[in-house]
């Protein structure tokens, strides 16, 4: 059996995760979606600490990533993830609603791979949040260390 590829979502939002959820169910996505809800938690998923410390193994194939976030905001998870030898060549996709400057120039000078600006509209959000996923999960070839990829079916996701 072929793992999926893993995707970490980080959006604190639960309107913004509940769309990208079905965005990703519309298409069959079949990969498994791991939700947390700040910057802690997801430090914690990639450290395997706390309630994630009984985690499988592997990186996500793709981190989808909010800014505006408590706790931890993205751009301080951005930086401990792109500083860390064992986590910087997982893809991070910045999923935000801040259309500041400053925030896409940090996030590029950080090492992000994308940054996607949130639509405000249902069908276009969908849409953005679709094609986000599908490329990076399933034709993006993930780093050395990712789940591998492959579609299969209906969606699967992990809701801690």
């Amino acid at each position: 059996m072929i793992d999926l590829a893993r995707v970490l979502l980080v959006e604190d939002d639960p309107k913004d995760v509940e769309l990208t959820l079905l965005a990703l169910d519309e298409y069959n996505f079949a990969n498994e979606v791991v939700i947390v809800h700040d910057g802690v938690q997801a430090m914690d998923y990639l450290y395997h600490r706390g309630e994630y410390a009984l985690r499988r193994e592997g990186n996500p194939a793709v981190i989808l990533l909010d800014l505006k976030m408590p706790k931890m905001d993205g751009l301080d998870v951005l930086r401990r993830i792109k500083s860390d030898e064992n986590l910087k060549f997982i893809p991070i996709v910045v999923l935000t609603s801040s259309r500041e400057e400053s925030d896409l120039i940090e996030s590029y000078k950080l090492g992000v791979n994308a940054y996607v600006v949130k639509p405000v509209g249902f069908d276009d959000f969908i849409k953005a949040m679709r094609e986000t996923a599908l490329f990076w999960a399933l034709i993006n070839e993930p780093p050395p260390g990712s789940i591998r990829k492959q579609n299969t079916g209906s969606l699967k996701k992990r809701t801690p």
